[in-house]
């Protein structure tokens, strides 16, 4: 579920459309749960699919770490890549604003953690890197949970509105990550590796 405090916009013929604020969402705001009405594909059930169902998962879906397609049912499926993304996922099926999101501005995602099928060209934003590619998750993760890591302790000090969406158990671990009394999970372990092992780090 992405964060209530959005709306799907039309941003521009390249990019089509795009999740947008409106109202002001501070660093550390968890902005993107994985929940119960988002549908998850395995491989065997992608294949079996008709090239039009096909398309629209390699349009709107990421994989986890066991390689299947994840679905989201609400606009969250229409967040767009950024080299230099607001929001970053983690390691506990959520995201989470790695700076502040003023509103009209959009929530972006960096792809290279998404474990994308293919490489592409982003949009040139000026940064170093031009291409995502399936493997940028392993090459990236250490500069990844640092961005992450720097906001974390702000979960306990800000509304959260999709707090309800989180199990209790794994509320209490976020709650110790961000009071320091447990070491967080690197994004690392998200990884999907095409010989079907999902990638175990701490």
């Amino acid at each position: 579920m992405i964060h209530p405090k959005t709306e799907l916009q039309y941003i521009n013929d390249a990019m089509g459309y795009g999740v947008v604020a409106t109202e002001f969402i501070p660093a550390g705001t968890i902005t993107w749960v994985l929940d119960k009405l988002d549908r998850e594909f395995t491989p065997k059930d992608f294949k079996l699919m008709a090239p039009a169902y096909q398309d629209v998962l390699d349009t709107y879906c990421y994989r986890n770490n066991k390689g299947n397609f994840v679905l989201c049912w609400d606009h969250g499926k229409y967040v767009n890549h950024s080299f230099n993304s607001n929001c970053l996922t983690t390691a506990y099926d959520f995201e989470i604003a790695i700076r502040d999101i003023h509103p009209g501005e959009q929530l972006t995602d960096d792809y290279g953690y998404l474990n994308i099928c293919a490489p592409f060209e982003g949009v040139d934003e000026g940064t170093e890197r031009k291409v995502v590619y399936p493997d940028d998750l392993v090459k990236y993760h250490k500069v990844w949970d640092e961005k992450i890591l720097k906001v974390f302790g702000k979960i306990n000090t800000l509304e959260q509105p999709l707090k309800t969406m989180i199990e209790k158990e794994l509320w209490n671990k976020i709650h110790r990550i961000a009071d320091g009394k447990e070491q967080m999970d690197s994004i690392l372990k998200n990884y999907y590796n095409e010989n079907n092992h999902a990638t175990v780090i701490k």
